[in-house]
């Protein structure tokens, strides 16, 4: 297609929409069509009598797509799938198949009869018949277009989406020359063949994209060589970092530690009591304008949960025939895959297998998934979610408000454990400060948003030209939403809440709480690399929000007990009991100042949360901070230890021990009498 003329057919085959832009240079719209070779036949014409039988009932239907459907469906059900067509500007055919009213590969079967086109199934193909390269197979799973070579001819196998059946139907028409070079083929049948084939360059677009396009900005190691050798860069970096507090002058260090730990609390109260703008709810989009959404869930060793995340992301309030659903697992998991099998069909639910490469992380298999998401905007939701079924409305909403430049909309989290313990009490208040109060604050000061794991929603184009999330970062959220202001991109948030489940045992929640801590430290890691330039790409402001909020939240627990143990001696007089070089200097104001700040600023921000969400028969639990506190300088040690030894092994959370509420009973509503955009 090289003339203007063409367009509306490439437009046809490509869905029209941008939806699932190429992430890898594309060799271009189907150049036959500027050529016009002669038309030659298919062996699956339709059958001449039974067109002309239908000629006369398909002018009382307005989707040319469903003609092909004169006498196999009831003529009342295919008005119902055209007048909905017609209200969600999309295909009537999308309608039936997404509906589960009749399967894609049994639809195109019609229709490539009627149409006079074949219909490929892929399986006299090999991976030398597809001239795309490597890097241009997840451009094909994006768009749905595969180029095959037949005996020396190059014909190109589409799987319609959204309009581009009804487009068909009346350009070929105009273009019937083109018939003998186009095929139809179902979109699972397109994905397998192009997962079969080009597992290798899906798998490296998955684990290495992000390091061989940006390898300054990712956690990956940056040069090849044995483990032992990596482990021993590492622990000496960790070594010099440790003692630097003591050289060149100790007073002055510990000096800049405190002024660095009283940064943190200061940040942390400021952002929570910043003030922000409301405005009044946002009026409801109407369907037609809605764009394909895409929303994927990295599952594993999900059995118990995934019943009820599927019931759950079924819930949304958006159109199915809009919603692209994709569950990702591991290919050793079959459990989880035993479960999805019990799982009723789905037309819009798909199951991808991740490759089996290193690392075996999150990030990995969501850059999976990526590569096959057809939505313009994409959401990740975790196995325990539930997400309010008015979220992706919402995160629309606040995407045109907030304008072009915001990439991320991050949704609050909340816990909705009906059983608990001081543990996962204290955690509640924990998640209700951090993303009813701190993250939109952060938002509201305009700094970078160190994103939760899970509700997060972006603009498909934007993540794809980023390089996805980073395989080789355990904590990817936070990362990510800093690698997203380097490239001069937003984030805000919204008020609209996923519940979630929080560990109700120590032994659940430190290993969580480690991957987190070791998270942060791979980020502040990679970010700092060349400060100079973090500072002209993202200026003073996020260079602080960096260094207060991903360091802060590490150094602040890492220095904590030994801080209290300083305190400790001294109130108990234990330094007389000491050889004299390993007495303390006597604690300071500011040594009493920094661990008050500390604990003030964890309990204040708690207890606004708390407050915010109603949750204030739990405050109880903040009376030992202190004690969690503790425990997390216990996580962030654990998590330096894990950094040196193990930075890219994925600690997996147990979800399902306590107990929750069902999925689609009320949830308690905090107190928001106005829709809030933070930004």
């Amino acid at each position: 297609m090289v003339g203007t003329d063409h367009a509306g057919l490439h437009e046809t085959m490509t869905d029209g929409r941008g939806d699932g832009e190429a992430i890898a240079p594309w060799p271009g719209p189907p150049r036959f069509l500027a050529a016009r070779p002669a038309l030659v036949s298919n062996d699956n014409h339709p059958d001449e009598q039974w067109r002309e039988a239908t000629d006369r009932q398909s002018e009382a239907i307005a989707a040319p797509e469903l003609d092909c459907l004169r006498g196999v469906l009831s003529p009342a059900l295919l008005q119902a799938a055209a007048r909905r067509a017609r209200n969600l500007d999309i295909g009537a055919d999308r309608i039936l198949i997404q509906q589960g009213l009749i399967e894609e590969e049994a639809y195109l079967r019609y229709l490539t009869r009627w149409l006079r086109l074949g219909f490929e199934d892929f399986g006299a193909f090999g991976r030398a018949d597809c001239p795309l390269e490597d890097t241009q197979i997840s451009s094909a799973t994006a768009t749905g277009i595969v180029p095959l070579r037949v005996d020396g001819e190059l014909i190109w196998v589409v799987a319609p989406r959204h309009l581009a059946s009804h487009r068909l139907c009346g350009l070929l028409d105009d273009y019937p020359d083109t018939r003998s070079r186009l095929r139809l083929a179902s979109t699972a049948n397109l994905e397998s063949f192009l997962a079969r084939q080009g597992e290798r360059a899906l798998a490296s677009i998955a684990s290495a994209d992000l390091h061989q396009r940006h390898p300054m900005l990712s956690a990956a190691p940056r040069k090849a060589g044995p483990v032992w050798w990596q482990r021993l860069k590492r622990g000496a970096c960790v070594a010099v970092l440790l003692a630097l507090p003591f050289f060149p002058d100790p007073d002055v260090t510990t000096t800049l530690l405190a002024a660095w730990f009283i940064g943190f609390a200061g940040l942390r109260l400021l952002a929570c009591l910043w003030p922000r703008p409301t405005l009044p709810p946002p009026p409801r989009k109407p369907d037609a304008e809605l764009p394909i959404y895409t929303v994927v869930a990295a599952l594993y060793r999900e059995a118990d949960s995934v019943g009820t995340l599927v019931e759950a992301l079924d819930a949304l309030d958006y159109p199915r025939e809009k919603l692209d659903l994709i569950l990702v697992i591991e290919p050793d998991d079959l459990a989880t895959r035993a479960a999805l099998a019990r799982i009723k069909r789905r037309p819009h639910l798909r199951v991808l297998i991740a490759p089996a490469v290193e690392p075996r992380t999150k990030p990995k298999a969501l850059n999976y998934a990526l590569a096959f998401a057809r939505g313009s905007f994409i959401a990740v939701y975790d196995a325990e979610d539930r997400p309010d079924p008015d979220q992706l409305r919402a995160a629309l909403a606040a995407f045109d408000a907030a304008g072009p430049d915001t990439a991320c909309v991050q949704a609050s989290l909340c816990i909705d454990n009906l059983t608990h313990s001081w543990l996962s009490r204290t955690f509640l208040a924990e998640y209700a400060g951090q993303f009813d109060l701190f993250l939109p604050g952060l938002a509201a000061l305009g700094l970078p948003l160190p994103l939760g794991g899970t509700s997060n929603h972006f603009r498909t184009d934007v993540l794809r030209a980023i390089g996805g999330w980073d395989p080789h970062n355990v904590t990817e959220d936070a990362d990510l939403g800093f690698r997203l202001a380097r490239f001069g991109h937003r984030c805000v948030t919204i008020a609209s809440a996923t519940y979630e489940e929080a560990p109700i045992a120590f032994g659940n929640w430190l290993p969580q709480r480690a991957r987190w801590m070791k998270g942060w430290i791979q980020t502040w890691e990679v970010h700092m690399r060349q400060p100079i330039r973090l500072w002209r790409e993202i200026g003073w402001r996020g260079m602080v929000g960096l260094n207060l909020v991903v360091g802060g939240n590490v150094l602040s627990a890492l220095a904590y007990p030994l801080l209290v143990v300083l305190a400790a001696m001294s109130a108990a007089s234990w330094a007389d009991v000491l050889p004299v070089w390993l007495v303390p200097a006597a604690p300071s104001a500011l040594h009493w100042l920094t661990i008050a700040s500390g604990v003030a600023s964890t309990l204040v921000v708690g207890l606004l949360g708390l407050a915010r969400r109603r949750q204030l028969q739990h405050a109880g639990a903040l009376a030992l901070t202190p004690l969690y506190w503790l425990c997390l300088s216990v996580a962030a040690w654990r998590a330096l230890a894990q950094f040196v030894w193990c930075p890219y092994r994925w600690d997996k959370t147990q979800h399902g021990v306590a107990r929750r509420p069902h999925p689609l009973a009320p949830k308690p509503k905090a107190r928001r009498s106005r829709w809030r955009l933070s930004a």
